[in-house]
């Protein structure tokens, strides 16, 4: 076999190949043996057709499924003697595959780049450090009883934050329409969760009146045939409720999955929620500083096949936000170019800080994170199991827990400043746990 090799421009390569034509010749005869034994012709026991009936039936299948084979096995024999490692998928290109002939093609492709992490002594990395206190946790319960209102009957006007049950009836020019009638429909004033116009337009009322209301469907209404159109309503106001917090009592507690242990167990379980959002608020804004630093401190050519393949993980991700069925609607490319160098160009650069730091995932690791993951599902041992089985969620697993290794060793090597804030200042006070998470 000989081979030819051409840097044609920045990582790219040209590798030429020529596999000489008794290999090929070679490599033809001993398949159509094969095939010549187990062969059905007509006019021919099974097996005993003449090998001139099996070429002139199979040749040319079997030679264009050699030329595939050889080209396969040589260009990764190629590859080897060179010590090149491809980026992508090469593109080849057939120079000479008629039978008889030695087989020639040339294959273009990118080659990583040889990468050189620089010392990240110099790097400066401030750390956040902070403590769930027992003022967080009541500041927490505190959101949480605000998420449960409840909800009592008044004889009196509607007011902000009250709940308001209606009847209502629509028309256009005198007509109904899709979506024009309404039976006991809950709206609490100043929510944001109805209509605009309804909130302000029930909010006085009192039980048993009833108000006209004009409503402007926008522009951008997904039902075309209401889109730009004004409405008018006919509200009934059936009933006005007050709302209050909850008591913090067995019944609120078992609201959010805790069943046993009342209000101490739905602080130690509300505790424990915060200190892992807590522990991930620090661990992210780490884990972005060793980013940024390891991106800012290592210029590096980045193959244009690693871009491309971020570019479209980065497409599919929006478009499947955006609730997109098909490639037609995928969002434009240029958004993405620089996000996707810089998802390509980290990558590569971990993957040579595991490598040269011998850095191999920690299996303990891989369960603990496991086991966050499962801990914020209502069945747990469910879907461990899921995960178990299968082979693309614990690779991410692995991936992250990997990562994490990375940055450990970058903090390590890096100018650390431990920075002592609040809980409320680190993570903006975070999210109520919802029932479905505690359980």
């Amino acid at each position: 076999m000989q081979i030819s090799l051409t840097a044609t421009s920045g990582l790219e390569r040209r590798l030429e190949v020529a596999v000489p034509a008794t290999e090929v010749a070679t490599e033809v005869e001993q398949r159509l043996k094969s095939i010549s034994r187990t062969a059905r012709l007509k006019g021919f026991r099974p097996g005993k057709a003449p090998i001139t009936v099996v070429r002139k039936q199979f040749g040319e299948q079997v030679h264009a499924e050699v030329i595939t084979d050889l080209m396969r096995s040589s260009f990764a024999q190629a590859l080897t003697q060179e010590k090149l490692t491809p980026a992508g998928g090469p593109r080849i290109e057939p120079i000479a595959i008629d039978p008889g002939s030695d087989l020639k093609y040339a294959a273009t492709f990118e080659v990583l780049p040889e990468i050189k992490v620089s010392s990240l002594e110099s790097v400066s990395i401030e750390r956040p450090t902070a403590q769930v206190t027992d003022e967080d946790v009541d500041a927490m319960i505190e959101s949480m009883r605000r998420q449960r209102p409840v909800f009592t009957s008044v004889d009196r006007s509607a007011a902000d934050t009250d709940k308001v049950t209606v009847d209502f009836d629509g028309r256009i020019e005198g007509q109904p329409f899709e979506g024009s009638e309404g039976r006991d429909v809950q709206i609490v004033i100043g929510s944001q969760r109805s209509v605009q116009e309804l909130e302000v337009g029930v909010k006085g009322a009192v039980a048993g009146e009833t108000r006209t209301l004009s409503l402007s469907f926008p522009q951008e209404h997904p039902n075309k045939t209401l889109a730009g159109q004004t409405a008018e309503f006919q509200v009934t106001i059936k009933r006005v409720e007050a709302s209050s917090l909850p008591e913090v009592d067995d019944t609120f507690c078992r609201a959010y999955g805790v069943e046993e242990g009342g209000i101490a167990a739905l602080r130690a379980e509300v505790r424990k929620s915060m200190e892992r959002e807590l522990e991930e608020v620090i661990r992210t804004r780490v884990r972005t500083q060793v980013m940024d630093a390891l991106y800012r401190e290592n210029a590096l050519e980045v193959p244009r096949a690693l871009i491309d393949e971020q570019v479209q993980r980065l497409q599919l991700d929006a478009a499947r936000r955006m609730g997109a069925k098909d490639a037609s609607q995928l969002p434009p490319r240029e958004p993405f170019e620089e996000p996707a160098r810089r998802r390509a160009a980290l990558g590569l650069l971990m993957g040579q800080i595991a490598q040269s730091e011998g850095l191999k995932v920690d299996r303990d690791r891989v369960q603990a994170r496991l086991a966050d993951v499962v801990a914020t599902y209502p069945n747990p041992d469910e879907v461990r199991r899921v995960y178990l089985q299968n082979a693309d969620a614990m690779r991410q697993i692995e991936s992250a827990v990997l990562e994490e290794q990375i940055v450990e060793w970058a903090v390590a090597h890096a100018q650390v400043t431990d920075r002592p804030m609040t809980f409320k200042a680190l993570t903006g006070f975070g999210q109520p746990p919802t029932q479905d998470t505690q359980q």
